[in-house]
Order: C-alpha cells, then structure tokens, then sequence
C-alpha cells in the first residue's frame, strides 16, 4: 500500500510498504478514506520532536472504513465508518476510566510510566505507524474508533480526529468560562478551532494573535478579535483591548516551533536573541534544512513568554501547543509572581471525539471551513512543504484517498451551512 514514511530528519517519502494485519484480539484494521497533516507532524521532520525510528509512517487523524476486527472487538463490525482519535487508549485501566486516556497505563509499550501513545509518533509516545496510509492498524479498536453517522463526511470528521478536540481540550485547559476574554496564541488549525471552542465553552470575547495574513483573516471570519505580531507587540495589544488588565484566560496553541516578530515593535526587542537560538539547538539538535522548508521555529519559548505576560493576573493558561521533553525553558517565575493557574499536556481525544460528532450532526457546529487544502495522496509530499513553509491558504491540509464508504467533503447534512459553520457561515474550503 502507499504511505507517507518518516525516513529522517528533513527527508519523507510517499513509499509502497505492506499492509497491516490484526496482531491482538482488540485490534482493527480501518481502510483510510481520509487523512490530514498535522503541525505536530512537521516537528518530526524539523528535528524538533526526536525519537523517531526510521520507517515509521506518519498521521495521527483519519477517518475510515473497518475491514477487519479482532475476536475482542464486539462493539464494531467490517462496513462501519469511523473516524480514528490520535491517542491509543486501554479503556480499563484507572486513567482512562477517569477521562485521561492520554495517561494510558496499558497502551504504551514502556509500561505506566511510559505516557501518551500516538499514531506516527516517536518510540516514547509507543512507535506506533500512523494513519496517512491506505490502511492502518487501530489497536484497543473497541474503544479507539468512534463510529460515524452518515450525517458528517469525511471532511468533518478528520477534524475530530485531533485538531477540534485539541481545541475544545485547550478551551477547558484554560478553565473557558461564560463571559471570559480568552486570548488564543496561534492561528494554525487548532488556534483557529480554539475560537469556535471557547466560544462554545461561553467565552465573551475571543483575541487571536498571529502574524500571517491569511490566518489573520480566517479568524476574522469568525469573528475574533486579531492582533498581528509582526505589526503590534501583542502582549501590549490584549492589554489595550482589555481595558490595561489582560486577558482572563490564554491558550497557546503553538508550541516549540514558535517564530520571532519579523518586524514591528516586538521584533526590536534583541534581549532574547541569543536565548532564543540556545533555545532551538536544545529543541532541534538535528537539523536539515531544505531552504526554506523543514525549518525548526526561531523562538522555542516565545509563544509561552506571551502568554504568561498576556494573561492576567489569578488566571489561567491552557498550553496544548506541543513542548517535547528536551525544552526545558519557560517563564516560571513570572507566572508564580502573578498568581498564575498553568494547565497543559496531551489531548485526552477519546474524552471529547463522541461529544464532538454529535455536536456536527445536530448542526451545532460544522468545521470545514477550516480546511483550506485538499491534496491527493501522490501529491502528500509537496503538500507537507507548502504547509510547512505557512504558504498562504495552507492552514489546514486533508489527504483525500477516496473509496467505497468515502463522504466527499460538503456531503454532510450541515455541511457549510448556517451560523454553525466554524468561519460564521461565509463561504466553504478553497483548494478541493
């Protein structure tokens, strides 16, 4: 079968590799009709999440059709569809029982201390090969797969599989309460989901802080408040638009591939400079650079330094942006100073993946707009590029494989429509 394959720092493939078979009886076997690319995935080819083993094949969303269950599997049958949570999670152990399937005690081959197990990731997230495939092995399938009514295609439901959970997780994170101003740092995927979500979750005001202008503008459609960190210093601007005080809740949907202010008055700060770059030789040790492709961010800790000086003082952050476990820097002591609440990790997808799909089927919420490219999958590779160079209208990337039980995107039954939409009802997905 064709798959996308981690062979190394800056070199992917679109290689030909064996399908998967069923190896424990709570296995399935989901053949892929719809696939994405993921930011978290461009930290595996910057260099910035290490561990990778050679021959892995990459993707953590995915929506499909199960073709074969485990003698365990009793809830699912071959011809259901379902969309595919990126973490692996028992459903027995204690975590899972509470809601924290990302804390897994059985799913992750190190043992209970092991921590989060994901599709396509490193060996300590388990070593697992991912879902930008034709097929894919799901283990703990009984409780992985989420089925999917025939209301919500394939260009829903791929967004639950990771990025709108993540959202919602780092909504709640952030303790997202009715009438707060929640300050999202990130207008990628999940930055961009994370206005819909807190709003959701009761936000009265929602600021998002980026510096390219297409992203800028997808926020705008929904109605956010946008800051420019490439034109504003953007602590002092949520301090303007909060009346001096800042905001009551922040989420950094960014992580460890921040970049630097290229200008205005955030860039003339040089204090930092030097930290910063010690910073991404500790983040990226390895490193190889195509041009200006595969590039690990200039500012490890910058969206982290923002949104402790941001947020005000007795609140909250939420942080889902990824931090590997090599950075080791973060504002500490400011954020002890002001009495500060600091929530993060690993989305808990199984927790919120249900709720989520029901939500899309009623209408509630319709995330599509938020896809801005469609690629075939012989055309992954240059659509990892162009998403990892931040191309304008590259926000969010779908692979679409196709097939019998395959909902082309717009099929769904809200799909695009009314005030549900996650970009206020203007417009669908450019790119199909």
């Amino acid at each position: 079968m064709k798959a996308v394959v981690w062979h190394g720092v800056g070199d992917i493939r679109l290689d030909d590799v064996p399908p998967p078979k069923v190896q424990e009886p709570f296995d399935a076997i989901v053949r892929i009709t719809t696939s994405a690319i993921c930011g978290t995935d461009l930290h595996f080819v910057r260099g910035t999440m290490p561990g990778m083993r050679e021959g892995t094949i990459l993707g953590h969303e995915a929506v499909g059709v199960v073709e074969e269950v485990g003698s365990a599997v009793r809830n699912l049958r071959p011809g259901d569809r379902v969309v595919v949570p990126s973490t692996v999670a028992c459903g027995t152990c204690s975590y899972c029982r509470a809601g924290y399937y990302a804390q897994c005690d059985n799913a992750n081959p190190a043992g209970r201390l092991g921590g989060t197990v994901f599709f396509g990731g490193p060996q300590a997230a388990g070593g697992l090969d991912g879902l930008q495939a034709e097929y894919a092995r799901v283990p703990f399938a009984h409780v992985g797969l989420v089925p999917l009514p025939e209301t919500v295609d394939d260009g829903q439901a791929v967004l639950l599989s990771d990025i709108y959970p993540t959202a919602w997780f780092g909504a709640r994170l952030a303790e997202t309460g009715p009438g707060d101003t929640v300050a999202i740092f990130g207008g990628g995927p999940v930055g961009q989901a994370a206005v819909a979500c807190a709003r959701a979750q009761g936000a009265g005001r929602v600021i998002l802080v980026d510096g390219l202008a297409d992203r800028l503008e997808l926020a705008a459609r929904q109605h956010a408040e946008t800051v420019d960190f490439n034109t504003e210093d953007p602590v002092e601007a949520i301090r303007d638009l909060t009346g001096g005080i800042g905001a009551d809740r922040v989420i950094d949907a960014v992580g460890v591939d921040a970049q630097r202010p290229s200008g205005g008055p955030a860039a003339a700060d040089d204090r930092q400079a030097q930290l910063f770059e010690e910073e991404r030789r500790q983040a990226a040790p390895e490193q190889h650079p195509d041009g200006d492709t595969w590039v690990p961010g200039n500012a490890p800790s910058q969206a982290a330094r923002w949104a402790v000086r941001a947020v005000a003082k007795a609140g909250t952050v939420g942080t889902v942006g990824v931090y590997p476990p090599q950075v080791d820097h973060y504002p500490f002591g400011e954020a002890f100073m002001k009495n500060l609440t600091l929530r993060c990790g690993n989305c808990n997808h199984r927790r919120y993946v249900p709720r989520l799909v029901e939500r899309v089927a009623t209408g509630a919420l319709d995330p599509t707009p938020l896809i801005t490219q469609w690629s075939a999958t012989v055309d992954a590779i240059d659509a990892y590029a162009a998403f990892d160079r931040r191309e304008p209208g590259w926000t969010k990337v779908a692979l679409g494989l196709g097939g019998e039980g395959a909902m082309p995107p717009g099929s769904g039954e809200h799909a695009g429509v009314g005030t549900g939409t996650t970009a206020g009802g203007i417009g669908r997905p450019t790119g199909r």
